[in-house]
């Protein structure tokens, strides 16, 4: 990915507070292939280590579009960008990949891993991530209910969690 501006760090060199990365700046959540794909934007989820590994934890709906490309893919990208790509992130929150064409509308320039993995060559920071594990959310496993009562009506689903193994980290040069 050198010739597309990039650098490739180890996990552990992400200089970034994490808190503010995810739950502040937002991120691309991206699955599929190079036929098909789609994106979402995030703010739920965290980095840490786990069962030897690098990884990432993230959240999403089985409502979302980005949902069945997430289960059908081994892996996906988490994609971060800088404040003048806001409204692409808006864009991507909002908007579902079954009704528009995102990329198209945000202007964002995809691109395709090593492993295959879509992400963006707007991205300032691209992790390339691997599944090793997934499980739905359930509102009995809640030991304290007002994360529950408070992003969660009776109807709604709960997410699914994923966390996959941090594989390659690119920064932008």
């Amino acid at each position: 990915m050198r010739n597309l501006g990039y650098s490739r760090i180890d996990p552990a060199e992400i200089d970034d507070n994490l808190i503010r990365l995810i739950a502040s700046d937002w991120m691309l959540v991206t699955a599929g292939s190079r036929e098909k794909f789609n994106t979402m934007t995030a703010n739920w989820g965290g980095m840490g280590y786990l069962w030897k590994k690098p990884v990432v934890f993230v959240f999403v709906r089985p409502e979302r579009y980005t949902y069945g490309f997430t289960e059908s893919h081994d892996g996906f990208t988490l994609t971060f960008f800088d404040e003048q790509y806001r409204d692409a992130l808006n864009l991507c929150g909002t908007k579902s990949g079954r009704d528009c064409d995102k990329v198209a509308e945000t202007g964002l320039t995809p691109f395709f891993t090593e492993n295959g993995y879509p992400a963006f060559t707007e991205a300032r920071l691209v992790l390339e991530c691997r599944k090793l594990y997934a499980s739905m959310l359930t509102r009995d496993a809640f030991t304290d209910g007002r994360p529950l009562r408070e992003h969660y009506s009776s109807m709604d689903g709960l997410h699914k969690l994923y966390i996959a193994e941090i594989e390659k980290v690119w920064i932008r040069e």
